[in-house]
Protein backbone atom coordinates (compact mmCIF):
# COMPACT_ATOMS: atom_id res chain seq x y z
CA UNK A 1 0.00 0.00 0.00
CA UNK A 2 2.62 2.34 0.27
CA UNK A 3 4.74 1.59 -2.67
CA UNK A 4 1.78 2.46 -4.08
CA UNK A 5 1.62 6.38 -2.69
CA UNK A 6 5.25 6.98 -3.73
CA UNK A 7 6.85 6.58 -0.54
CA UNK A 8 10.97 6.07 -0.20
CA UNK A 9 12.49 2.70 0.69
CA UNK A 10 13.40 5.07 4.01
CA UNK A 11 9.84 5.79 5.10
CA UNK A 12 8.66 2.43 4.43
CA UNK A 13 11.19 0.89 6.84
CA UNK A 14 10.44 3.89 9.26
CA UNK A 15 6.69 2.54 9.31
CA UNK A 16 7.64 -1.09 9.17
CA UNK A 17 9.79 -0.50 12.32
CA UNK A 18 6.71 1.45 13.98
CA UNK A 19 4.46 -1.91 13.09
CA UNK A 20 7.66 -3.86 14.75
CA UNK A 21 8.74 -2.22 17.58
CA UNK A 22 4.80 -1.24 18.60
CA UNK A 23 4.73 -4.55 21.20
CA UNK A 24 6.64 -1.98 23.67
CA UNK A 25 4.17 -0.29 26.72
CA UNK A 26 4.78 2.93 26.29
CA UNK A 27 7.10 6.19 24.35
CA UNK A 28 8.43 9.26 25.64
CA UNK A 29 8.33 11.73 23.21
CA UNK A 30 11.40 11.20 22.20
CA UNK A 31 11.50 7.35 22.16
CA UNK A 32 9.01 7.69 19.34
CA UNK A 33 10.19 10.39 17.38
CA UNK A 34 13.03 8.19 17.13
CA UNK A 35 11.61 4.90 16.22
CA UNK A 36 9.62 6.70 14.01
CA UNK A 37 12.29 8.79 12.24
CA UNK A 38 10.07 12.25 13.14
CA UNK A 39 11.08 15.40 15.05
CA UNK A 40 9.75 15.73 18.66
CA UNK A 41 8.50 18.92 17.65
CA UNK A 42 6.15 17.20 14.63
CA UNK A 43 4.81 14.71 17.24
CA UNK A 44 3.83 17.54 19.66
CA UNK A 45 2.34 19.37 16.89
CA UNK A 46 0.51 16.16 16.27
CA UNK A 47 -0.79 16.50 19.50
CA UNK A 48 -1.80 19.99 19.78
CA UNK A 49 -3.88 19.84 16.63
CA UNK A 50 -5.44 16.73 18.36
CA UNK A 51 -4.33 14.37 15.81
CA UNK A 52 -2.51 12.07 18.34
CA UNK A 53 -3.40 13.05 21.79
CA UNK A 54 -0.74 10.50 24.20
CA UNK A 55 -1.74 10.22 27.79
CA UNK A 56 0.18 12.27 30.56
CA UNK A 57 2.48 10.47 33.21
CA UNK A 58 2.73 11.20 36.46
CA UNK A 59 5.16 13.76 35.57
CA UNK A 60 2.97 15.62 33.14
CA UNK A 61 5.14 14.43 30.26
CA UNK A 62 3.51 12.69 27.41
CA UNK A 63 3.52 9.05 27.48
CA UNK A 64 2.19 6.92 24.12
CA UNK A 65 0.98 3.78 24.15
CA UNK A 66 0.37 0.75 21.58
CA UNK A 67 -2.90 2.79 20.33
CA UNK A 68 -1.20 5.89 19.31
CA UNK A 69 1.93 3.85 17.93
CA UNK A 70 -0.65 2.32 15.79
CA UNK A 71 -2.21 6.09 15.13
CA UNK A 72 1.12 7.69 14.53
CA UNK A 73 1.57 4.37 11.90
CA UNK A 74 -1.53 5.63 9.85
CA UNK A 75 -0.67 8.99 10.15
CA UNK A 76 2.55 8.97 8.54
CA UNK A 77 0.88 6.85 5.59
CA UNK A 78 -1.48 9.05 4.80
CA UNK A 79 0.47 12.23 4.77
CA UNK A 80 3.04 9.70 2.46
CA UNK A 81 0.45 9.69 0.00
CA UNK A 82 -0.16 13.49 0.13
CA UNK A 83 -3.44 13.60 1.83
CA UNK A 84 -3.81 16.76 4.25
CA UNK A 85 -3.62 17.11 8.08
CA UNK A 86 -7.75 18.17 8.38
CA UNK A 87 -8.18 15.12 5.90
CA UNK A 88 -6.35 12.16 7.74
CA UNK A 89 -8.16 13.64 11.35
CA UNK A 90 -11.71 13.13 9.42
CA UNK A 91 -10.39 9.78 8.55
CA UNK A 92 -8.98 8.49 11.63
CA UNK A 93 -12.12 9.85 13.65
CA UNK A 94 -14.38 8.14 11.47
CA UNK A 95 -15.61 4.93 12.45
CA UNK A 96 -14.77 2.24 11.10
CA UNK A 97 -11.69 3.53 9.34
CA UNK A 98 -11.35 1.44 6.06
CA UNK A 99 -7.61 2.80 4.56
CA UNK A 100 -7.87 0.50 1.84
CA UNK A 101 -11.19 2.45 1.05
CA UNK A 102 -9.81 5.84 1.90
CA UNK A 103 -7.35 5.54 0.03
CA UNK A 104 -9.00 4.32 -3.10
CA UNK A 105 -10.69 7.48 -2.71
CA UNK A 106 -7.79 9.18 -2.84
CA UNK A 107 -6.12 7.91 -5.77
CA UNK A 108 -9.43 8.10 -7.70
CA UNK A 109 -9.12 12.40 -6.84
CA UNK A 110 -5.56 12.35 -7.87
CA UNK A 111 -5.91 10.58 -11.25
CA UNK A 112 -9.04 13.40 -11.92
CA UNK A 113 -6.47 15.76 -11.13
CA UNK A 114 -3.91 14.39 -13.34
CA UNK A 115 -6.32 14.32 -16.29
CA UNK A 116 -6.93 18.56 -15.30
CA UNK A 117 -3.34 18.87 -14.78
CA UNK A 118 -2.51 17.08 -18.83
CA UNK A 119 -5.60 19.30 -19.94
CA UNK A 120 -3.72 22.69 -18.62
CA UNK A 121 -0.25 21.69 -20.19
CA UNK A 122 -1.86 20.77 -23.60
CA UNK A 123 -3.85 24.46 -23.27
CA UNK A 124 0.02 26.05 -22.04
CA UNK A 125 1.59 24.09 -25.13
CA UNK A 126 -0.74 25.86 -27.55
CA UNK A 127 -0.31 29.15 -25.80
CA UNK A 128 3.31 29.03 -26.36
CA UNK A 129 3.02 27.90 -29.99
CA UNK A 130 1.03 30.59 -30.56
CA UNK A 131 2.90 33.75 -28.71
CA UNK A 132 4.51 35.11 -31.52
CA UNK A 133 1.02 35.25 -33.89
CA UNK A 134 -0.06 36.92 -30.24
CA UNK A 135 2.91 39.30 -29.97
CA UNK A 136 1.04 40.92 -33.04
CA UNK A 137 -2.16 41.74 -32.30
CA UNK A 138 -3.56 44.79 -31.35
CA UNK A 139 -4.35 45.56 -27.42
CA UNK A 140 -7.76 44.71 -28.67
CA UNK A 141 -7.02 41.44 -30.08
CA UNK A 142 -5.23 40.35 -27.55
CA UNK A 143 -8.21 41.09 -24.99
CA UNK A 144 -10.54 38.77 -26.85
CA UNK A 145 -7.86 36.10 -27.60
CA UNK A 146 -7.26 36.09 -23.24
CA UNK A 147 -11.01 35.51 -23.52
CA UNK A 148 -11.01 33.01 -25.94
CA UNK A 149 -8.45 30.98 -24.41
CA UNK A 150 -10.10 31.05 -20.49
CA UNK A 151 -13.03 29.67 -22.38
CA UNK A 152 -11.05 27.01 -23.77
CA UNK A 153 -9.24 26.33 -20.59
CA UNK A 154 -12.71 26.03 -18.12
CA UNK A 155 -14.24 23.50 -21.36
CA UNK A 156 -11.01 21.43 -21.44
CA UNK A 157 -11.20 21.20 -17.40
CA UNK A 158 -14.65 21.33 -16.13
CA UNK A 159 -16.68 21.71 -19.44
CA UNK A 160 -18.32 18.21 -19.58
CA UNK A 161 -18.81 18.04 -15.73
CA UNK A 162 -20.76 21.30 -15.61
CA UNK A 163 -22.85 20.64 -18.55
CA UNK A 164 -24.01 17.55 -17.15
CA UNK A 165 -24.62 19.12 -13.97
CA UNK A 166 -26.25 22.18 -15.13
CA UNK A 167 -27.23 21.72 -18.75
CA UNK A 168 -25.91 22.89 -22.08
CA UNK A 169 -27.80 25.97 -22.34
CA UNK A 170 -26.81 26.76 -18.71
CA UNK A 171 -22.64 26.93 -19.78
CA UNK A 172 -22.79 27.96 -23.29
CA UNK A 173 -24.51 31.50 -21.74
CA UNK A 174 -22.16 31.66 -19.08
CA UNK A 175 -19.76 31.33 -21.96
CA UNK A 176 -21.74 34.03 -23.61
CA UNK A 177 -21.34 36.04 -20.50
CA UNK A 178 -17.73 35.75 -20.44
CA UNK A 179 -16.58 36.83 -23.58
CA UNK A 180 -18.93 39.18 -23.74
CA UNK A 181 -17.20 40.80 -20.47
CA UNK A 182 -15.38 44.55 -21.64
CA UNK A 183 -11.79 45.37 -20.30
CA UNK A 184 -13.27 47.46 -17.20
CA UNK A 185 -15.38 44.83 -16.30
CA UNK A 186 -12.05 41.85 -17.23
CA UNK A 187 -10.40 44.09 -15.01
CA UNK A 188 -12.71 44.32 -12.07
CA UNK A 189 -12.87 40.38 -11.89
CA UNK A 190 -9.43 40.45 -11.64
CA UNK A 191 -9.03 42.51 -8.94
CA UNK A 192 -11.94 41.01 -7.28
CA UNK A 193 -10.22 37.24 -7.46
CA UNK A 194 -6.99 38.89 -5.30
CA UNK A 195 -9.24 40.72 -3.35
CA UNK A 196 -10.45 37.09 -1.92
CA UNK A 197 -7.02 35.76 -1.92
CA UNK A 198 -5.48 38.44 0.16
CA UNK A 199 -9.15 38.88 2.84
CA UNK A 200 -9.61 35.09 3.45
CA UNK A 201 -6.24 34.37 5.33
CA UNK A 202 -7.10 37.48 7.02
CA UNK A 203 -10.64 36.65 8.09
CA UNK A 204 -10.17 33.10 8.55
CA UNK A 205 -7.47 34.11 11.54
CA UNK A 206 -10.28 35.88 13.13
CA UNK A 207 -11.92 32.77 13.25
CA UNK A 208 -15.79 34.10 13.06
CA UNK A 209 -17.26 33.29 10.20
CA UNK A 210 -20.27 35.43 10.61
CA UNK A 211 -18.24 38.64 11.30
CA UNK A 212 -18.96 41.99 9.57
CA UNK A 213 -15.39 41.53 7.39
CA UNK A 214 -16.42 37.68 6.91
CA UNK A 215 -19.81 39.39 5.59
CA UNK A 216 -17.37 41.83 3.66
CA UNK A 217 -15.85 38.57 1.96
CA UNK A 218 -18.91 36.88 0.79
CA UNK A 219 -19.83 39.88 -0.72
CA UNK A 220 -16.76 40.00 -2.71
CA UNK A 221 -17.08 36.13 -3.37
CA UNK A 222 -20.82 37.10 -4.65
CA UNK A 223 -19.71 39.92 -7.36
CA UNK A 224 -17.09 37.58 -8.59
CA UNK A 225 -19.04 34.48 -9.04
CA UNK A 226 -21.71 36.90 -10.76
CA UNK A 227 -18.94 37.87 -13.19
CA UNK A 228 -18.83 34.68 -14.40
CA UNK A 229 -22.40 33.10 -14.38
CA UNK A 230 -25.10 34.86 -17.08
CA UNK A 231 -27.15 37.59 -16.08
CA UNK A 232 -30.04 37.10 -14.19
CA UNK A 233 -28.74 33.50 -12.94
CA UNK A 234 -27.46 34.73 -9.34
CA UNK A 235 -29.41 33.58 -6.12
CA UNK A 236 -28.21 33.26 -2.88
CA UNK A 237 -29.49 29.94 -2.93
CA UNK A 238 -27.50 28.90 -5.85
CA UNK A 239 -24.17 30.47 -4.14
CA UNK A 240 -24.59 28.46 -1.21
CA UNK A 241 -25.27 25.75 -3.57
CA UNK A 242 -22.33 26.14 -5.51
CA UNK A 243 -20.06 26.54 -2.20
CA UNK A 244 -20.95 23.61 -0.10
CA UNK A 245 -19.71 21.14 -3.25
CA UNK A 246 -16.36 23.05 -2.34
CA UNK A 247 -14.74 20.63 0.24
CA UNK A 248 -15.70 17.49 -1.52
CA UNK A 249 -14.01 18.78 -4.85
CA UNK A 250 -9.91 18.44 -4.48
CA UNK A 251 -9.71 21.30 -7.49
CA UNK A 252 -11.60 23.93 -5.59
CA UNK A 253 -9.91 22.52 -1.93
CA UNK A 254 -6.49 23.38 -4.01
CA UNK A 255 -7.45 26.38 -5.46
CA UNK A 256 -8.53 28.35 -1.53
CA UNK A 257 -6.02 26.57 0.35
CA UNK A 258 -2.95 26.85 -1.68
CA UNK A 259 -4.31 30.57 -1.62
CA UNK A 260 -4.79 31.43 1.73
CA UNK A 261 -3.17 28.10 3.84
CA UNK A 262 -4.47 24.70 4.69
CA UNK A 263 -8.41 24.73 6.20
CA UNK A 264 -9.57 28.14 3.95
CA UNK A 265 -12.06 26.11 1.70
CA UNK A 266 -13.67 24.63 4.37
CA UNK A 267 -13.63 28.19 6.01
CA UNK A 268 -15.02 30.12 2.99
CA UNK A 269 -17.79 27.49 2.40
CA UNK A 270 -18.74 28.23 6.45
CA UNK A 271 -18.65 32.17 5.82
CA UNK A 272 -20.99 32.24 2.55
CA UNK A 273 -23.27 29.78 4.46
CA UNK A 274 -23.58 32.44 7.15
CA UNK A 275 -23.39 35.35 5.19
CA UNK A 276 -25.30 34.86 2.18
Amino acid sequence: MAAACGTSDRALRRRECVMGEGRRATYTTKQLADLAQVSPRTLRYYDQRGLLVPRRGAAGYRVYGAAEVKRLQHILLLRSCGMSLDAIARVLDGAPCDLAAVLADHLGALRRQSVQVERSIAIVQKAIAGLKEFETMSDTQKFEQLKQRSVEQFEAEYGAEARERYGEDVIDAANDRFLDLSQEEWDEKEVLEQRIKDELPRVMAAGDPASDDARALAALHARWIQMHWPAGSYTPEAHRALAQGYTADPRFTAYYDGAAGEGATAFLVAVIEACI
